[in-house]
């Protein structure tokens, strides 16, 4: 199974997990909410330091920032993918290195039971985020699991052409929940959507994901939505949510010792000598 996000721009990442030992990709509309609680304060910190990017950077006043985020957020995806489309002439550089740079990663600490409930995981694991690259990675060096995946696609794998733009409006900023976002993750990552799970925080992302074939897992919900196939509070429930993930492991697992002993029993066979 395979399982694979900017608003406010914290750490949303998707996991995709195919049945294979091939990909698991995880998503979320930030890594925060998905592999790491909220609860750490990255969330609150980013949405301020969006606020503050709206006013120091665009000329909205204090007041007007928190409705312009939301309202951002609510039509484009995230407030960078707005102020782009609106004519403002935004560098993607310059924003993420606004509102992540400041950010207090120490709050994230590492969190040794989601290493070892990924590590026991013989899939694939891909990490799908709305974020740019270096957000991504310090927010898995934090965790401690950044060696877990095996790669990581994000708002730079979306926008490649974004660095080449002669206007703000040339080449729209492309995240999830769209489905072109979705199919890039499915044509980077090499997977069969019909054959990965796709874990998120995000209703829209689940939808999305569930448009385009994916099995789906809402995180952060113990209610299934009907664009979810399982739902688990916290991702550290995956063993209980989804237990297929390590039953397809395990039996292929029993294939390989099926497998061996046979090879044993033929070279065994292959080098008796049989008396007459």
């Amino acid at each position: 199974m395979d399982s694979s996000g900017i608003a406010q721009s914290s750490v949303h990442a998707s996991l995709l997990i195919p049945p294979e030992p091939r990909s698991y990709i995880e998503n979320g509309r930030y890594l925060d909410d998905t592999l790491y609680s909220s609860k750490t304060g990255i969330g609150k910190a980013l949405k301020q330091n969006v606020q503050d990017f709206l006013v120091e950077k665009c000329g909205f006043s204090e007041s007007e920032a928190p409705d312009v985020n939301r309202e951002l957020f609510r039509t484009y995806g995230s407030s960078l993918a707005g102020l782009r489309a609106l004519g403002y002439d935004i560098n993607p550089d310059d924003y993420h290195g606004f509102v992540h740079g400041r950010l207090p990663y120490d709050l994230i600490k590492p969190d040794s039971r989601l290493r070892n409930i990924l590590q026991s995981i013989k899939q694939r694991k891909i990490v799908f985020t709305n974020s740019d690259r270096i957000h991504a990675t310090k927010a898995l060096d934090r965790l401690g699991i950044r060696d877990c995946f095996e790669k990581i696609i994000c708002f730079e794998t979306m926008n490649p052409n974004l660095s080449k733009s002669t206007r703000p409006d040339e080449f729209p900023v492309v995240l999830k929940p769209s489905m072109e976002a979705m199919r890039i993750a499915i044509d980077v990552a090499e997977i069969d959507p019909r054959r990965t799970l796709f874990l998120d925080d995000n209703v829209k992302n689940v939808a999305a994901g569930k448009a385009v074939g994916l099995r789906t897992v809402l995180v952060g919900s113990a209610i299934k939505s009907k664009e979810a196939d399982y739902a688990m509070e916290i991702v550290t429930n995956m063993v209980q949510s989804v237990p297929e993930i390590w039953a397809f492991s395990e039996e292929k697992d029993d294939e390989r010792i099926s497998q061996n002993r046979a090879d044993q029993m033929d070279s065994a066979l292959a080098t008796t000598t049989v008396g007459a």
